[in-house]
């Protein structure tokens, strides 16, 4: 499932962590890629001072907590610090898939879901689209500033070259309490349908056998 979480950052939000990188310094986006990502990998990352890594991950965790969106959609059981990347003219990611074991520091863990949060708007550059690769064709993304995307981190993907401006992102990855994507489909599906029917006929019997279905479903999947 390609899930788009619209609004996820706000406007002071975006001027805020734009404000903070701005003043930052990038490095080679091939240090923090793996032996097959690195040949193709062409981009930039904001280098690791922790103190401004610290405020915008603040920033962006604190949006994803209370976002429903992705808490339904994603079922977050652990989530990596973010990267900050930026792509200019000639920039580009190859065609990939993401490293199925993540965090060189601390607890490792199992990269399910995959994110990319866009933090300036897409009349800024040309290209820099993400680009899935799908059995029915590509599905290109390149959505406004403070909208994001995610997507199983095992579809092969890459980023078409920038040739104008600058594509700014934060990207993370994500452990799923539900490891299978079309587990966390079907389940992101029948809750909308259960906030529908808590919401419109809360004392409703097909609600309580609907919430009952969820909740269990997610018992049964649930890998913790």
């Amino acid at each position: 499932m390609l899930l788009t979480i619209p609004n996820l950052l706000n406007d002071p939000q975006l001027e805020k962590m734009q404000e903070i990188i701005r003043g930052g310094d990038f490095v080679d986006g091939k240090l923090t890629a793996g032996f097959a990502a690195a040949r193709v990998k062409h981009n930039e990352e904001l280098g690791q001072e922790p103190e401004r890594i610290q405020r915008l991950i603040r920033i962006l965790m604190a949006s994803l907590g209370h976002n429903e969106t992705f808490r339904f959609g994603v079922l977050p059981h652990r989530v990596a610090d973010p990267i900050f990347a930026r792509y200019r003219p000639g920039m580009a990611y190859g065609d990939h898939v993401d490293d199925p074991i993540m965090g060189s520091s601390g607890p490792r863990f199992r990269s399910d879901v995959s994110m990319t949060v866009f933090l300036n708007p897409p009349e800024d550059y040309d290209g820099g689209e993400l680009v899935m690769r799908t059995s029915f064709g590509d599905n290109r993304v390149k959505l406004p500033a403070g909208h994001a995307v995610a997507y199983p981190s095992s579809s092969l993907h890459h980023v078409a070259e920038v040739t104008r401006g600058e594509r700014l992102v934060a990207l993370t990855w994500i452990q799923s309490y539900v490891r299978d994507p079309a587990r966390r489909e079907l389940l992101y599906e029948l809750n909308l349908a259960r906030e529908h029917l808590l919401k419109t006929a809360p004392e409703g019997e097909h609600t309580a056998q609907v919430d009952r279905s969820y909740s269990n479903l997610v018992r049964m999947w649930g890998d913790v």
